[in-house]
Formats: C-alpha cells, sequence, structure tokens
C-alpha cells in the first residue's frame, strides 16, 4: 500500500553550510528552498498529508544567533510562502508549544492556518518549538479518559493520520524526539542525502522502499 502521509526529519542544514564555508543561516535558507520543491513534489505525488520537523524545544540550547536568525527567517518564510501554497491547495498547521514564541510569530502562523484552512490537496504539518515527549505531557495534563483513541484527540494536531513513513536525511539513525505517539508503527528510511540536497528523486526512492516493505503492526 501507498504511503499517505510522510513525516520527515530536515537534517544536515548546518553541516552543508560548513561544507561550503557558509553561515550555518544559509544552510537553513537553502533547506527552506528544498522544503519548498519538496512540498510542491508531495502534492505532486498525490501525498495527502507532510509533516516536517522544523524546530525542536531543544534547538533553543543552539547559539543565540543561530536562534534569532531562524526565528527571523521562519516569520519571513510564512508570510513569503503562503499565498503560495494557498494557491496548490494546502493546509497548514503548525504543531508544538506556540506560546512560547514571539507574538508576531505566533499571529502569523494563525494567519496562515486561517487563510488555507480549507484546502484539501495536502495537509502540511509544520512541527515548530515541537518535542513529542512534551506533546504528550501536555496531552496527559487534560486526559481524564481510558482509551487510546481519546487520549489522542488531545494531541497537538488530533486530525493528523499517523504517518506511515518516517524518512532522515544527513546519515543520522534517531527519532529525536520527533512524532513519538504518531510513529509508533512507521516505517523508517534513513538516507546520507543532507536536506539541502534532498531531491524528489530521494522522496521517490523513500516511497519506494516503502511500498516493498511489509507492514506487521508487531503480528507475524
Amino acid at each position: 500500500m501507498a504511503a499517505r502521509h510522510v513525516a520527515i526529519i530536515m537534517d544536515g542544514n548546518a553541516r552543508w553550510a560548513r561544507e561550503r564555508g557558509a553561515p550555518v543561516l544559509e544552510g537553513h535558507r537553502a533547506g527552506a528552498q528544498t522544503l519548498k520543491q519538496i512540498v510542491r513534489d508531495a502534492v505532486a505525488l498525490g501525498l495527502a498529508e507532510l509533516t516536517v520537523y522544523a524546530f525542536s524545544t531543544e534547538n533553543w540550547t543552539r547559539p543565540d544567533d543561530e536562534v534569532q536568525g531562524l526565528m527571523a527567517m521562519f516569520a519571513e518564510l510564512i508570510e513569503s510562502e503562503t499565498p503560495e501554497l494557498h494557491d496548490q491547495g494546502v493546509r497548514m498547521r503548525f504543531i508544538g508549544r506556540r506560546d512560547e514564541v514571539s507574538a508576531d510569530l505566533r499571529a502569523r502562523m494563525g494567519e496562515a492556518e486561517r487563510r488555507t484552512a480549507d484546502n484539501r490537496r495536502l495537509g502540511l504539518f509544520v512541527a515548530f518549538n515541537y518535542g513529542g515527549r512534551a506533546e504528550i505531557v501536555d496531552a496527559a495534563k487534560r486526559f481524564d479518559g481510558e482509551t487510546e483513541e481519546q487520549f489522542a484527540e488531545l494531541l497537538y494536531a488530533p486530525e493528523m493520520v499517523d504517518p506511515e513513513l518516517l524518512i532522515r536525511t544527513s546519515g543520522e539513525a534517531r527519532l529525536s524526539n520527533f512524532l513519538l505517539w504518531q510513529c509508533a508503527y512507521a516505517e523508517i528510511v534513513l538516507t546520507d542525502r543532507l536536506w539541502p540536497d534532498f531531491s524528489r528523486a530521494d522522496l521517490e526512492a523513500a516511497l519506494a522502499e516503502f511500498d516493498a516493505r511489509q507492514r506487521r503492526f508487531g503480528a507475524r
């Protein structure tokens, strides 16, 4: 069965920049351009949902100039890219602890979500100031039910279907606190490709590898 929801840990921007003797933020900007193209490719390939790891709850420990640059770049990208995403029929959702980012950034996120709310071609979930453990803790604080289904309704995006495929770039082999609940049975594909160099061909190769696997969900 073909994957309908792909999640991506977009890793390797800093390494890409270092290899070129460029500032780290140039790597992040190159990675943003890659994401723009991969969203187009996801639409063309008929994916229903795409979730990307943009900024984790742990990323605040990075150098202050990098963090501030990322925040400014993220605000700029929401402003510049939302119209095109809207035209492509992409519905945007931001998941994470939104109250810990600036009021301006929260406002831009909310406006992008409102503008694209009725789109149905692709659901794009952007994990920003996101941590899988934080999501579970935040849900647990409000949980008074009994079932997994009731608990899942309290996650950041209860409408999200579980990803069938998780891709991580740059050769690293860890989850990095990403979608811990949702990826319980996701198939994982690792690639040495640094995120700014990731292409439609790489996405198609990962989807083909997924198609060749037999998913058992704990059975034999």
